[in-house]
């Protein structure tokens, strides 16, 4: 899919139909036409549509000729198989050609969707710089939302794990720092093109841009740091309720081991008495009462000891 947009005198972003100086092409999935439609109008290198593509490529910038490419990494919120959330992370790509300004994406984002619907304060497409380092910085609060929104779902799922011990809540937890990994490893690989950005002349800006670039490092700093405390959190977490099953687990096998000695010192009385042989009081009347107050003093005495032994 291609979509080309370019803002008018008025500030308002408009949809058009050709590339002209100035524009803004936004390719989503396209096609092997497509890519070659783009890459021989605007005279670019094929691996500079296709990089951003594949979902394994890692986050860099790259120029050639008067072309330059940056790849980052932007979350997005999927689904497993058993329908838990899962936080991944795909690149996306931003081509600086001479007249035009192009992203590449495998997927849809919400993050482009509010520079369509004009929800970017100055935001022009024929500022390339300048709309490059907004959707950095987008990009990075994106990542600041979603990251909130895991820590509210763990700690629901903590919630849920106090009052009953269920393999869904623990589900949850393992899917929420697979997330956390992901956002790690893509914040920290953006970082490393921030600072080529900041550090080597890349892309011409002026004043205002180096102050915006330096906002979206100090916005992607921050999302490391929030990453990684919540992936510590969450770790321990899991170790502790690792721990606090294990220990539910053997208090469960602990109980049911006393009742069973318990229930095996009657069943023991019973069953030599039951012998077809010469017994003690066997010709008594009492004998049956005989047998039942044994076996009741020596399953009550011994129920008492594990008691007080804390096995039950």
């Amino acid at each position: 899919m291609i979509e080309i947009y370019k803002t008018n005198e008025n500030r308002l972003l408009n949809n058009i139909e050709e590339m002209t100086k100035g524009s803004w092409v936004n390719i989503v999935a396209p096609t092997e036409a497509e890519i070659e439609y783009i890459c021989n109008t605007l005279e670019l290198p094929v691996n500079f549509m296709k990089d951003p593509l594949d979902d394994e490529e890692r986050p860099r910038i790259e120029k050639e000729d008067d072309n330059v490419l940056i790849i980052v990494d932007f979350p997005y919120l999927t689904r497993d198989e058993a329908n838990l959330p899962i936080f991944e992370t795909i690149p996306i790509g931003m081509i600086f050609t001479k007249d035009c300004f192009i992203t590449v994406s495998l997927k849809e984002t919400p993050i482009l969707a509010n520079f369509k619907n004009n929800k970017i304060k100055g935001f022009f497409t024929n500022k390339k710089t300048r709309f490059a380092l907004q959707l950095l910085f987008e990009i990075s609060s994106y990542y600041l939302r979603y990251l909130k929104q895991i820590n509210k779902m763990t700690n629901e799922a903590e919630r849920e794990l106090h009052q009953s011990m269920k393999n869904k809540e623990l589900y949850t937890f393992l899917a929420l720092e697979k997330s956390l990994v992901y956002f790690t490893t893509s914040l920290k690989s953006n970082r490393v093109v921030l600072d080529k950005i900041l550090r080597f002349n890349y892309l011409k800006m002026y004043e205002e841009d180096k102050e915006l670039l330096e906002d979206v490092i100090i916005e992607n700093a921050q999302a490391i740091e929030m990453a990684e405390v919540y992936l510590s959190i969450l770790s321990g977490m899991m170790d502790a309720f690792a721990s606090i099953i294990s220990n539910n687990v053997n208090n469960a096998m602990k109980f049911l081991t006393s009742v069973t000695i318990i229930l095996t010192l009657p069943t023991m009385v019973a069953s030599f008495y039951g012998m077809n042989v010469k017994l003690p009081f066997e010709q008594n009347s009492y004998a049956f009462i005989f047998t039942l107050l044994i076996a009741i003093t020596l399953a009550g005495t011994t129920a008492f000891i594990f008691w007080k032994k804390k096995y039950f």
